[in-house]
């Protein structure tokens, strides 16, 4: 049995030289074009990085860079831009350790903004010889940093969440292959809006990959449910392509859990951090909200909606709130603040759908209020208000979770003019919801509401306009509209 990453980098190398004497096999990676960035490598050594490669968090200047090896190991990450290969930067060599499941985030800072990158990553065993002379490459990806904030350029990127819900999971023959109809639509980049998993479902087997049915309790489950989504080749094909902007919501938890009053909200947290390129303040380790700005005409607001909330079963009002304090405070300073032509607030729960809880947990779980007197409304109202006060325009927010779609134009000054845009999509596999009507209290207008397929949303913008369509998990279009932007 092979039981270190030392015994693997012997089994792969003996390979290796065992391929020379037997002649050459294609460099082609399926779902790829043959003249893309990865046309004319070979594929990732599986036995290294099992999981793969991810980029993330990239902004104009940096990204984070995700690894995983099987075993403690020396790794480094090394890149440079695809058009200058000879500018090389690389990062320190870092210890695998099985305090973080053996996973690493590794920055990659003093980039040049839209500038594409490649990167390589080199794995080598814990003893043995000096790490440059026994490190052999393991894996590698891309991405493109954002425009600088004063440059206008068209953005175009993808956003949808729910992957593995009700028993949909990595399927023995299918496994997910939404990922590859996403992939050909060329992002720029992913924003993936929570339930990355469902720690708190089943994954039977079969019909799907072996290895996650069963509900987890302890931090080691939590891993093993992010590993058994990260292990599928469409997901691990698409994360070494497009970099992703990740985020939680309840089911990296339990079923629409509170941060605060959660006990097993820390692991289900840490879980994710090892598991995802989230670049997290040195301050503040554990904080998952974040901004960042995308040429001139794009910021993205990613709110967490998880780790601050009250109790859901607490009536509505004014001392009760999903986003705490501080990060209240944070989005209504950075809208305020922004320059960009849009402003897109992700947030996982949607606005205007009262999603309701059960026995176990009561209590709406999105922002709109029940017929119970429960849900974070009043909250809601703060932020809509602040917005039409200080007139801040061309903002929509990204939703998922309800696992449908739907498209709403709010008119809450009820003038007869939109004050600001949801899109709700997903799930990308679970099971579809039916799709309900929104709350009326912040004036909606339906324009498109469907269920009953797997989907993601596209969204491609510029200093003009917004045009987006949600597709089906074929990549074919089920709605398209553009939306042209306000004011100056």
């Amino acid at each position: 049995m092979v039981t270190s990453v030392a015994d693997r980098f012997r089994i792969v190398i003996g390979l290796v030289l065992l391929s020379v004497g037997q002649g050459c096999v294609s460099d082609s990676r399926p779902g790829l074009p043959p003249s893309g960035p990865f046309s004319e490598q070979p594929a990732p050594t599986e036995a290294l990085l099992p999981q793969g490669v991810a980029a993330g968090d990239v902004t104009d200047r940096s990204a984070v860079i995700w690894v995983r090896t099987d075993g403690p190991a020396r790794a480094q990450v090394v890149w440079s831009p695809e058009r200058q290969p000879e500018i090389l930067g690389k990062s320190a060599v870092a210890t695998t350790a099985g305090e973080r499941d053996f996973t690493l985030a590794v920055p990659a800072d003093g980039l040049a903004p839209a500038t594409a990158y490649r990167y390589r990553v080199l794995v080598a065993g814990i003893a043995g010889r000096p790490f440059q002379e026994s490190a052999r490459e393991a894996g590698q990806g891309r991405f493109r940093t954002a425009a600088a904030p004063d440059v206008a350029e068209p953005v175009t990127f993808l956003w949808s969440g729910d992957l593995g819900g009700q028993q949909r999971c990595r399927g023995e023959r299918t496994g997910y292959p939404i990922f590859d109809a996403m992939l050909r639509k060329s992002p720029s980049f992913l924003l993936l809006l929570g339930d990355t998993i469902y720690g708190d479902d089943r994954c039977p087997a079969p019909p799907n990959v072996t290895g996650a049915d069963f509900l987890a309790a302890t931090l080691d489950d939590y891993r093993i449910k992010h590993r058994y989504q990260r292990g599928d080749r469409f997901l691990q094909r698409f994360l070494a392509a497009v970099p992703v902007y990740a985020i939680w919501d309840d089911h990296e938890v339990g079923n629409n859990f509170s941060g605060p009053s959660e006990p097993l909200m820390p692991i289900g947290r840490q879980a994710l951090l090892e598991y995802w390129p989230i670049g997290t303040p040195p301050e503040d380790p554990t904080r998952l909200y974040r901004k960042v700005r995308y040429g001139a005409d794009l910021e993205l607001f990613i709110l967490d909606t998880r780790q601050y909330r009250s109790k859901n079963s607490d009536p509505d009002g004014p001392g009760k709130t999903m986003l705490g304090a501080a990060q209240r405070a944070w989005l209504l300073e950075g809208l305020a603040r922004s320059t960009a032509t849009w402003k897109v607030i992700a947030t996982s729960v949607p606005l205007s759908i009262p999603k309701a809880g059960n026995k176990m947990v009561p209590g709406i779980d999105s922002w709109a209020r029940g017929a119970d007197g429960t849900g974070f409304q009043t909250e809601l109202r703060l932020i809509v208000n602040d917005i039409l006060q200080r007139r801040i325009r061309n903002v929509v927010w990204l939703a998922t979770d309800v696992h449908y779609v739907q498209i709403n134009a709010y008119d809450p000054d009820r003038d007869g003019a939109p004050d600001f845009h949801e899109f709700i999509c997903g799930p990308l596999s679970a099971a579809p919801g039916k799709p309900v009507p929104p709350d009326p209290a912040l004036a909606p207008t339906t324009l498109y509401s469907e269920g009953g397929y797997q989907n993601f949303g596209l969204i491609r913008l510029d200093g003009q306009s917004l045009h987006l369509e949600i597709l089906d998990d074929a990549g074919q279009p089920r709605f398209a509209h553009t939306f042209p932007k306000t004011g100056p």
